[in-house]
């Protein structure tokens, strides 16, 4: 009966009210606007990739992570690896609208002697649990925190995002083997599943489908959600915590450069600079 009552009280504390997906929405217009705006200033960085994870990013660093902006280093936080360190203008952009740093330093992005680089450094950035940016590597990384976590005895959780492409490399599945055998079940992977890589679409380039059964098949729990709803996105994010003897996956299918309409499933913005012109169109998009 208890349990009853724990798991009802549980599904209404992930039941999003009207007035907070629209808080939520607006956030992720924010987030959006300052991914275009400090590539576009720098001159360098990720849009696509970093568009498609923005609802996700809202969804956790709002919603679900146990953390406090104002004690990044507080050990009994929830841990969240970014693996696909290319979206590292995402992130630091959550990070700067959750209170981790100014948002006046968002427009240092890119530049030589800032903190924050095209790429995540975790000795520069509060909040950034781990230095990311050579694919394949973050979820060996989430694995080891959450590992720890076990050891220490600790009730903090692990989250790791995953790009689709980096799938392709062969560390995240001896990653997932390993998980899946030693049973760690504080350990949640988000695959960004937009189907673009760098160079094209990555069924086009090394597919990865059956995504789904492949995991299911190395002992994960498997999740499929639409990565842009966030009822799905915080309903997984808390099913996931549940889960008991596995680790779990979350295949969010999401829209590369998402709210950009000539920047949508476009491997061109997986590193391209907007112009002016583009630049001043997707603004005017991503804040409708």
């Amino acid at each position: 009966m208890k349990e009853f009552f724990r798991r009802r009280k549980l599904k209404n504390f992930y039941k999003l009210d009207e007035n907070e997906i629209e808080q939520f929405k607006d956030i992720a217009r924010e987030i959006r606007c300052s991914i275009l705006t400090m590539v576009k200033e720098a001159g360098v960085g990720h849009i696509g990739g970093s568009l498609s994870i923005t609802d996700i990013l809202v969804s956790l660093y709002f919603k679900v992570l146990k953390i406090n902006p104002k004690k990044p280093g507080w050990p009994d936080r929830d841990r969240l690896v970014m693996s696909k360190g290319h979206g590292a203008a995402a992130i630091y952009s959550a990070l700067a609208e959750k209170g981790f740093f100014p948002k006046e330093e968002l427009k240092t992005f890119g530049l030589i002697n800032s903190n924050l680089q095209v790429h995540p450094d975790k000795n520069r950035v509060p909040g950034i649990e781990a230095s990311t940016g050579a694919l394949g590597q973050g979820l060996s990384i989430g694995l080891g925190m959450a590992l720890a976590a076990r050891l220490d005895r600790k009730d903090y959780y692990t989250f790791v995002i995953l790009g689709d492409g980096e799938t392709q490399e062969g560390q995240v599945w001896e990653a997932a083997m390993f998980a899946s055998h030693y049973r760690i079940d504080n350990l949640t992977a988000i695959l960004d599943y937009n189907n673009v890589q760098l160079m094209g679409n990555v069924s086009e380039i090394m597919e990865i489908a059956p995504v789904a059964e492949k995991w299911s098949s190395f002992g994960w729990e498997v999740l499929e959600i639409d990565g842009h709803n966030f009822d799905q996105i915080i309903e997984s994010l808390y099913k996931a915590k549940e889960v008991k003897g596995k680790p779990t996956i979350i295949i969010a299918n999401t829209t590369k450069g998402k709210g950009v309409s000539f920047m949508q499933n476009n491997c061109k913005w997986h590193g391209s600079v907007p112009t002016q012109e583009e630049y001043i169109k997707a603004m005017a998009e991503v804040k409708k």
